[in-house]
């Protein structure tokens, strides 16, 4: 009787299998036929180039802005090594969230689980593999990671419009860009930021290296002195905004599974660091040479730069970007949301978008709470980036795979470069440790040190923060043209 269910187990598998790739040749299929179509060319998107795109564009945003400051902290050796360093950790850890995706989906789909209209989330992952305990875990950091997220998306379109038109205080354009973020509840998945993500990269692009040239022409200030790294306090608060940096892959598992075939993912995140360094790299170390510890009081890299069409191209593209990045952030939280209410399989987009607008309510009053454009990121990415994209992910593929079984059964088997499980292990567990310790303990002490020290210099509900102050009026600017 045990062989002759061995065999019906395995004709079972086989028709599986087959039935699995019949469906994959008929989507290649169609997806070839609607290869020149208007909306699969701008809306449905899910190849690896896509993933690519979303990728690279959602890991650089309005942090691009902030790294010459990170580099006035660090100093300029510090600053390029910690930015390699944190962008190839980033990388790994998003390599583990794909596996465990993988992992996840293989054992449900054998359990004959569909998942046509229904979004994979990370807290579902950790759920699957290793109980409610790690989706209670997982829910708490990656939503609070994603709401200040949007935060920081909000704050920084309202930092970057105010070098345009300043006759608005800071607070003022927060309410106007609240409101324009809000349209991106009508943006059903992942599968539809096709477009936006290839206008995005090339939208950080091009603000990148009109960073690096315009310092370049604009040359050395006066008496420039790079005295970096001068405190702890300010050491540990850039290398966390660094960590923030490459810590973007909180939504890998949903533009994962936005893709035809997820398998494909496995290096894409990789992929895209490598493209980013060329953005990140030559942009920071340059406005850093020009304006050196200038810097320390100019976290928004415009602020400094000369006003002309150039630098005007640049805000405005970025400010276009952070709309996307706003939408990155905030998808994730909307399929959440919808989830909680009993939304999620509803086809009218309409429906969907009134039902995801409470999401944006507490983000627009968080920005306007805590206007920190730069110390808010590195207060984010100690205390959240931290364990959500970096402790967590390792610590979970450790626990999933610490029996043998469970190694042997594995749908991913460990990459060409890592020699054995051991060596997974032991990396997984160095990251572990170099978070805790770095990230979380030096970094959470120091960024919220310097988080604190804004609150105390210009309160909360800041009407503009760094901004210059205005001009005198009446009486002070009489004696001011006097002397």
């Amino acid at each position: 009787m045990l062989p002759q269910k061995q065999a019906e187990e395995a004709i079972v598998s086989n028709l599986t299998e087959m039935e699995l790739e019949t469906r994959e040749e008929d989507k290649d299929e169609e997806e070839q036929q609607s290869l020149f179509s208007v909306k699969n060319l701008l809306w449905h998107g899910g190849s690896a180039w896509d993933a690519w795109f979303s990728c690279a564009s959602n890991q650089v945003a309005q942090v691009l802005l902030t790294l010459p400051y990170s580099f006035s902290q660090l100093g300029m050796l510090s600053g390029i090594l910690l930015q390699v360093f944190y962008g190839l950790m980033g990388s790994w850890t998003a390599y583990i969230i794909s596996v465990l995706y993988i992992e996840y989906r293989s054992r449900k789909e054998k359990e004959n689980v569909s998942f046509k209209n229904h979004v994979i989330q990370w807290f579902e992952v950790l759920d699957g593999l290793l109980g409610p305990y790690w989706k209670a875990a997982g829910l708490a950091f990656n939503c609070t990671f994603l709401l200040f997220g949007s935060v920081i998306q909000l704050i920084a379109c309202a930092s970057n419009i105010y070098y345009i038109n300043d006759k608005l205080d800071k607070r003022t354009w927060t309410y106007i860009f609240g409101a324009c973020c809000a349209t991106t509840v009508f943006i059903p998945s992942f599968h539809n930021y096709r477009i936006w993500s290839f206008l995005g990269l090339g939208m950080t692009t091009y603000t990148a290296w009109y960073l690096a040239i315009a310092a370049f022409v604009h040359g050395q200030v006066d008496g420039v002195t790079h005295s970096g790294p001068k405190k702890l306090v300010l050491y540990f608060t850039g290398a966390t905004n660094i960590l923030y940096t490459f810590g973007g892959h909180a939504v890998t598992v949903e533009i994962m599974h936005a893709m035809w075939k997820p398998q494909k993912f496995k290096y894409i995140y990789l992929m895209a660091t490598l493209y980013v360094f060329t953005l990140t790299l030559p942009s920071a170390s340059a406005v850093y040479w020009a304006f050196g510890d200038e810097l320390l009081n100019h976290s928004n890299a415009f602020s400094l730069l000369p006003k002309n069409g150039f630098r005007d191209a640049a805000v405005i593209l970025m400010l276009i970007h952070q709309f996307i990045t706003f939408g990155f952030a905030c998808t994730p939280l909307y399929f959440v949301w919808e989830k909680v209410i009993g939304m999620h399989d509803t086809k009218s987009i309409c429906l969907r978008a009134l039902a995801r607008l409470p999401v944006v309510i507490p983000i627009w009053f968080l920005a306007i709470i805590f206007p920190f454009f730069g110390p808010i990121n590195s207060a984010v990415g100690a205390l959240l980036v931290s364990f959500t994209v970096y402790i967590i992910p390792a610590l979970a593929h450790m626990l999933t795979y610490r029996k043998a079984s469970a190694r042997q059964n594995a749908a991913e088997k460990p990459p060409f470069f890592m020699p054995s499980w051991t060596a997974m292990y032991a990396f997984n567990a160095f990251i572990v440790v170099w978070v805790l310790v770095v990230g979380f303990g030096f970094g959470g002490w120091a960024s919220m040190t310097n988080f604190i020290r804004q609150i105390d210099t210009f309160g909360l509900f800041a009407k503009c923060y760094q901004c210059k102050p205005p001009p005198p009026t009446g009486a002070a600017a009489a004696a001011a043209n006097h002397h």
